[in-house]
């Protein structure tokens, strides 16, 4: 065929990046991301174009790639409107130009049908290819086939070609170090990631590869829950069912379609990164959009596809501006709705999945204003209140009963209407849990780790509230009023054994206080930690990165009425100074070593003693039972 132009390629660069080679996209492999995409375009551009009577309709758009080992090239075909000569120099000579825009501008049509937005994606073939060659013929009537070629350089050719069917092939000469993508499981691979929602069909050497339907662009109602786990699992497999899922469908003021889903979360989630999935028209872009969704939503996964989400040349990087951060603030708000909504209308399910979601919520009204005031009657704590016949609140499921920080309120008498007793670990708090509840108290099971900041957030939201924990204090309604009688020396029984504790713990950071406690499940001691002071050792061990510890200054609360704290004063009541040497009788001794092992038991209690105190504390037990013993026989 005669060579019909010779010529350079014409940058224009007052309109985009300058083309560097290789430089432009971060990874190779998406040249047939983009390949795929403009053939997508232009089987869509020729159904508009014959529409509107421009151009023949011809069969169902297909995409087929082939590859030829012997040659070392890979074919990328469409069946869709082709180019003219001129239209080959126009849209790919002068890569200022985008088809995708002029064309909308002309037939004034559905922005979706048209993926490419950059005029640049054929120009990725080159990081892979050392000559790439277009063989092409127009829709449009009366149109003859071309030929281009181009080794990467700004020299191409252009000339007569051959071609009995309008479309388009790309052919790729592949550059030596690229082979591998002679590999038709690295290319179905590609296929699967980039291009599996595409709604044409994508061919690999005769065989259909992509699914085709993103059931994320069909209405809610034409699908089923079946619908959305299948596509969950499709995304994720081995992860198990989803706990819920969120369909979004917007057109204005940006057009966004997803599926978002609640995952079941068994270890730690990625705040940072996440896993939801950002397509651009169906056609994959990327797996990190932080830059999209606030970062309290990052471990949801899914799908988010909008051709409206400002993309970087490449479509590797995402730009934030005023429309991304709206976007991500219509999610946030579609998200909070669907919580209320299964709140509202399914208690038992909400509280099921609520230890699941709860850390995507309550972090995400810490972290906006916004999303708080959406969620916070949706935010449940456990309860230790019974739930009511015939009532959804308290919510009694399999997992526990749960209730809201307003019904909570609401149950209190008026002289605690403005405390809010709490628990985060019911075994080691198990204690002044059982106290509290013996008299008819509500309490609140919260999360150890993030409720230690979620709760001075709620103090800070509702500064009327104080909230305390059952190990912080005890108020009068827990102690017995009886009043103790003195002795011949005007002690009465609580100070007598105060004297008793300290003695025997000689530890100026420990604070005794003796108290009758009712209830006859009440223990001999407790471990009271203030709340600001337990507070503020929590937060530093935060800081620090490790588990809270007993801070140093605590209480240590003693049980007058227990039978084994009864029995110490009388012990120590009957012990006597061996005379002259000023040493402490057998008598005393016991009665030191049971007051310490009453201590020691308490710090048990609530995980005080460290695993390197453990050995001596079960060594001084076994001691102590001995003497006991020895007592007894």
């Amino acid at each position: 065929m005669p060579v019909l132009e010779e010529g350079q390629i014409q940058i224009h660069t007052e309109n985009i990046f300058p083309i560097i080679k290789k430089a432009v996209y971060s990874g190779h492999e998406v040249f047939l991301r983009e390949l795929v995409s403009n053939g997508v375009d232009a089987i869509n551009k020729r159904r508009m174009a014959a529409l509107a009577g421009d151009c023949s309709e011809g069969e169902d758009g297909r995409i087929s790639i082939q590859i030829d080992r012997e040659a070392k090239t890979i074919t990328i075909s469409d069946n869709g409107i082709g180019m003219t000569a001129d239209e080959v120099k126009r849209y790919i000579n002068q890569v200022a130009f985008s088809s995708a825009e002029e064309f909308l501008e002309k037939y004034k049509t559905d922005t979706d049908a048209i993926i490419g937005h950059f005029g640049l994606g054929f120009y990725s073939s080159f990081m892979v290819a050392s000559q790439v060659e277009i063989v092409t013929l127009s829709a449009r009537p009366d149109s003859e086939a071309v030929r281009w070629s181009c080794d990467g350089s700004p020299k191409f050719s252009l000339a007569g070609a051959e071609r009995s069917a309008p479309g388009t092939d790309v052919i790729l000469h592949l550059m030596e170090e690229e082979l591998e993508y002679l590999e038709p499981s690295r290319l179905r691979t590609l296929i699967t990631t980039y291009c599996d929602f595409l709604p044409v069909e994508v061919q690999l050497e005769g065989e259909t590869v992509n699914k085709r339907v993103a059931p994320w662009r069909r209405s809610a109602r034409e699908l089923s829950d079946k619908d959305y786990i299948d596509l969950y699992h499709y995304l994720y497999p081995f992860q198990g069912d989803p706990l819920l899922w969120v369909h979004l469908n917007t057109d204005y003021p940006y057009s966004l379609q997803g599926i978002l889903y609640f995952p079941k979360i068994t270890g730690r989630a990625d705040w940072e990164k996440g896993e939801i999935r950002l397509y651009c028209n169906q056609v994959f872009v990327s797996d990190s959009i932080k830059e999209v969704v606030p970062r309290y939503l990052l471990p949801l996964r899914g799908v988010l596809d909008s051709p409206d989400i400002p993309l970087n040349v490449s479509r590797s990087a995402l730009q934030t501006d005023r429309r991304v951060r709206s976007i991500g603030a219509f999610v946030a708000r579609k998200i909070g709705d669907r919580l209320k909504e299964l709140h509202q209308e399914d208690p038992s399910r909400y509280g099921e999945i609520w230890d699941s979601v709860a850390p995507f919520i309550k972090i995400g009204a810490m972290e906006d204003d916004k999303f708080a005031d959406q969620v916070e009657g949706a935010i449940l704590f456990g309860t230790t209140a019974e739930a009511a016949e015939g009532s959804n609140d308290p919510i009694s499921c399999d997992a526990g009963r749960y209730t809201t920080l307003a019904s909570y309120r609401a149950r209190q008498p008026e002289e605690n209407s403005k405390r809010v007793l709490y628990c985060t670990d019911e075994a080691g708090q198990a204690g002044p849990l059982a106290l509290w509840k013996g008299q008819g108290a509500e309490v609140l099971l919260a999360d150890t780790l993030i409720d230690a900041q979620f709760i001075p957030w709620l103090e800070a939201r509702h500064s009327e509230l104080r909230f305390q924990r059952v190990d912080a204090e005890l108020d009068a309604s827990l102690q017995e009023s009886t009043p103790d009688l003195t002795d011949a020396e005007g002690k009465d029984p609580a100070e007598q054994l105060r004297e008793i504790f300290r003695s025997a713990l000689a530890n100026d950071k420990v604070t005794v206080q003796v108290q009758s406690l009712k209830g006859e499940e009440a223990p001999a001691a407790l471990i009271l930690l203030p709340e600001q002071m337990r507070r503020m050792n929590d937060l530093g061990a935060l800081m620090e990165q490790r588990l809270p510890g007993l801070p140093d200054h605590h209480v240590l609360l003693i049980n007058r009425r227990h039978p084994l704290v009864e029995g110490l004063l009388k012990l120590s009541s009957g012990a006597i100074l061996t005379s002259g040497s000023g040493e402490a009788s057998p008598t005393q001794r016991l009665a030191n070593d049971l007051s310490r092992h009453i201590y020691e038991m308490a710090r048990l209690a609530v995980g005080g003693l460290e695993p390197n105190q453990l050995a001596g504390f079960q060594q001084r037990s076994c001691d102590l039972m001995g003497q006991l013993m020895q007592r007894s026989l």
